[in-house]
């Protein structure tokens, strides 16, 4: 009996191989003849679509594995497979197998047909055996006996406790300790590289010209560090960064704006009365009035209290806890009334307020910001996204194989989350990292900040519309990061919802997949452990918990962390209005604030350039980014489940749609939650 085999070549750079590849196909009642995969002329090239012709002796009745073995020809030429496809000659359905991987070595992988199934699906021994080994092979040491993955190479899937108080992670000292399946393709490394190399060289330019040039000493010099590396909304903020509107829509629209919440009563450490800001108020009313109507806001940063500052070139680093009182007024927006840059205050802590000479007003708000640098960079980015969603990555990875219909749903959304965290580990928190070398919190600091917010991590608070509901901002006037986030998060429950009751039709099939249980398991008990009060059970018990987790998972990969990630150029690029390090410590006195006090507190040039270089490097467009919504990697194969990708992507499409609607007309447009420019999944 004759098959025609299809193999398709990965597309991206050193995909295709010129090693030797054998294909065997496993079938419920034997094996094909072992096949070398060798067409006349060129064949296995990067982004090849080869058929081949694989012979057996006997039926194999239905076939259930595609065998595939590398093996080196004169030099080792790694290779990857996208898919095979099998067609019996004569007639018959074509069955894909999706295989997504990198062969390495001399090296053999069993693909299993793309069908998704759980673990009670399975009623084959020769599929019961593959999923147990596969599993196995993930949790230890690859090694040359293994029996579903044969490697040169020394890997092992464990958590590492990076640092203690923080999520766990996977036990990798640097990305190049990974498997090849999770490191970045070579466009992207390059890319990654250069981009970085392109960024810092620009910035040692900068330096050098403004070192053999006019002094630093005016807010107008920071222009002199906008080089090539601008875009429309940094400019923007260069020329109203100093407006007070502008300052309060950046709680709402910036890079960090899930800070803000409602001011019920004011707290006891922050001793604003009503006649201090009576000014400030529309006519006809009172701060009393106004804080009983719903129109008076807080952002507190007493997380930052106590926090130890940086040491940078033998020079000490300063941190402040501000608390910023806001209020929306019905004319002028959300705009700032009083900012405290104390967590205790003692009777000679200034307030400061709108009505204070320019300066002191300008220096306390950007106290307030640079609060926020620290805290949108290491707890709303780094821990609410990168360093949850690679628990998630792991724990999918150690207890779900690949043929499990969790696992295909999450793949995509996990992909390159664990090289891009090895990276961040090593090249910009780590004790000589760029955070060490020009971030007020470098250093000891960013643990403890990272270590206190994980106490205080809950799972409710992952999820947005318990988010703004619990910080009492569901009316917020212009809050277009609350509004595009609540129709994606819609738009991705019910994505997860259709997808999930394909495989899952009751809350009892969910209670007895051993595999989905083990991995809850293994995230909350080893990914997220010592987290009092994170609110998150061991056990899934219904079909809900499993949808609502499943969406914070994906909504938190892909929305959330563009929201926190892709504007950080627009919004740090101009160093004053978001600056990542204070030289000099808070002001005491209003009155002795002057043009002289602000320059030595700001970044000096080189934390300036470096600031300004990390951001556009962190958050620029990357070129071979993968918009949301879009699968490049097939996992899914069923028609009923492609059919519910395409439900999602014309949903997205209608949210794309409405928010270009929404943005006509505006100046300073809010684009990071369109879906074409939120990536699938974390990759820088």
């Amino acid at each position: 009996m004759e098959y025609t085999v299809t193999v398709a070549t990965g597309t991206s750079e050193y995909s295709g191989t010129n090693n030797y590849v054998y294909v065997t196909l496993v079938g419920e009642k034997g094996e094909s003849e072992r096949t070398l995969l060798d067409n006349p002329g060129l064949d296995l090239c990067r982004g090849a679509v080869d058929d081949y012709t694989v012979r057996s002796s006997t039926p194999l009745g239905r076939v259930l594995l595609v065998r595939l073995e590398k093996q080196k020809y004169w030099v080792e030429d790694n290779w990857f497979c996208r898919y095979v496809l099998v067609t019996p000659t004569g007639g018959g359905n074509t069955l894909t197998f999706p295989c997504y991987c990198w062969l390495v070595g001399d090296m053999k992988v069993e693909v299993r047909e793309g069908t998704a199934k759980k673990l009670s699906n399975e009623t084959l021994t020769q599929e019961l055996a593959h999923r147990t080994a596969e599993l196995q092979t993930r949790q230890k040491t690859y090694s040359l006996s293994d029996l579903f993955l044969d490697v040169r190479l020394s890997y092992t899937l464990r958590w590492l406790a990076w640092a203690p108080g923080i999520p766990k992670c996977i036990d990798a000292k640097t990305e190049a300790d990974l498997p090849q399946d999770d490191r970045f393709a070579n466009e992207k490394r390059s890319d990654f590289e250069g981009s970085l190399h392109y960024a810092l060289l620009e910035l040692s330019l900068k330096k050098l010209a403004i070192r053999f040039g006019k002094s630093w000493n005016d807010l107008d010099d920071f222009k002199r560090i906008f080089w090539k590396l601008r875009s429309p909304i940094a400019e923007y903020t260069m020329k109203h960064w100093k407006e007070d509107w502008f300052f309060g829509y950046q709680f709402l629209n910036g890079t960090n704006p899930r800070i803000i919440q409602r001011c019920r009563t004011l707290p006891s450490n922050f001793p604003v009365s009503g006649d201090m800001v009576q000014a400030f108020l529309s006519p006809n009313t009172t701060l009393e009035k106004e804080l009983k109507a719903g129109n008076v806001f807080l952002v507190d940063h007493g997380i930052m209290d106590g926090v130890p500052a940086n040491v940078i070139r033998n020079m000490q680093q300063h941190i402040a806890a501000p608390l910023c009182l806001l209020y929306e007024h019905p004319e002028k927006g959300l705009i700032p009334i009083a900012i405290q840059l104390e967590q205790n205050p003692d009777r000679d802590t200034p307030i400061f307020l709108p009505s204070d000479p320019h300066l002191a007003w300008l220096l306390a708000k950007m106290w307030v910001r640079h609060a926020e640098f620290q805290v949108f960079q290491l707890l709303s980015h780094l821990l609410r996204t990168h360093l949850i969603v690679e628990v998630i990555c792991v724990a999918t990875l150690r207890h779900l194989p690949a043929v499990h219909p969790i696992y295909k749903l999450l793949t995509p959304h996990l992909k390159y989350t664990l090289e891009i965290n090895c990276r961040g580990r090593t090249q910009l928190i780590s004790p000589n990292g760029i955070f060490k070398r020009v971030v007020s919190t470098g250093g000891d600091g960013l643990l403890v900040l990272a270590q206190r917010d994980y106490k205080l991590l809950t799972y409710r608070s992952l999820q947005p519309k318990f988010d703004f509901l619990d910080r009492g901002v569901t009316k917020l006037k212009s809050y277009f990061y609350r509004d595009h986030a609540m129709m994606l998060w819609d738009a991705i429950h019910n994505f997860v919802s259709s997808m999930v009751s394909l495989y899952y039709s009751s809350d009892s099939e969910v209670v007895q997949d051993v595999e989905l249980q083990a991995w809850i398991k293994d995230i909350v008990d080893e990914g997220l452990v010592d987290v009092p009060e994170f609110g998150m059970a061991n056990e899934l018990k219904i079909k809900e918990e499993l949808i609502t987790l499943l969406s914070v998972v994906i909504f938190a990969s892909t929305a959330q962390h563009a929201a926190t990630n892709n504007g950080q150029f627009d919004w740090c690029a101009w160093v004053p209005n978001t600056p990542c390090t204070m030289r000099q410590p808070p002001p005491k006195d209003k009155d002795a604030v002057t043009m002289e006090l602000v320059m030595d507190t700001l970044p000096d040039i080189s934390q300036s350039c470096v600031q300004m270089a990390i951001t556009w490097h962190l958050g620029r467009v990357q070129p071979d980014a993968i918009p949301m919504g879009q699968y490049a990697e097939q996992y899914f194969t069923e028609s009923a489940a492609l059919q519910v990708i395409e439900s999602f992507r014309k949903e997205l499409k209608d949210i794309e749609d409405e928010i270009m609607k929404q943005n006509e007309g505006l100046e300073l447009q809010y684009l990071y939650l369109c879906p074409s420019r939120i990536e699938n999944s974390i990759t820088i």
